[in-house]
């Protein structure tokens, strides 16, 4: 697999490398010491959900509060997803800061972020299945929301017409909404809850 970072500070993009033969092909999405060296974090999977969307479906930007923290690693693992990575760590170099990544069943591209970033995707056709394997479990009350439209993000869904959205999703505020609130994590807070090498 090629490991490599995003535009977003500490957040990785994860290519497989597929081995074809006459059956199809067989690559390895996630492999423990080869993601350690390449982000200098000991990841250890506690929780794995999926999701199952309908086209057009905007889901996000979702990031967690520190602590607890909940790190993931996410896939498409059936359909298409434009997924954004968006940095929600107060202080970081890359604060408000994003980066797209094309998600299909076909390339098993991942991504992974730590404890501070947040994440939100466009489902690009119907019956798209995403799966997130997280470092922790979840806790009631750790999930952050930020509106994915917010026009002082400026991310490029490339819609074409209204998305559908859940109706947390659609209140959420917006990223310097929730900064002057105080909700989002701070840079070097995040640092610290990073899981050692």
């Amino acid at each position: 697999m090629i490991i490599t970072e995003t535009r977003v500070r500490d957040a990785y993009r994860i290519t497989p490398e597929p081995i074809p033969d006459h059956r199809g092909s067989l690559y390895e999405s996630l492999r423990y010491e080869t993601l350690r060296r390449a982000t200098g974090h000991a990841i250890e999977i506690r929780q794995v959900n999926h999701t199952v969307n309908r086209r057009n479906t905007l889901r996000g930007i979702h990031g967690t509060t520190v602590p607890p923290g909940q790190g993931k690693i996410v896939t498409c693992v059936r359909g298409a997803a434009r997924t954004m990575v968006v940095d929600l760590r107060v202080g970081s170099p890359t604060f408000g800061g994003h980066d797209v990544v094309g998600q299909d069943a076909e390339s098993g591209v991942a991504v992974y972020l730590p404890d501070g970033l947040g994440l939100g995707y466009v489902a690009l056709a119907d019956d798209t299945c995403m799966n997130y394997l997280y470092t922790r479990e979840y806790t009631p009350g750790m999930i952050i929301d930020i509106d994915a439209l917010d026009p002082g993000l400026g991310l490029p869904w490339n819609l074409t017409e209204p998305p559908v959205r859940s109706e947390r999703d659609a209140a959420a505020p917006s990223l310097a909404e929730a900064a002057a609130a105080g909700t989002l994590p701070g840079y070097e807070q995040c640092l610290r809850a990073y899981p050692a090498m």
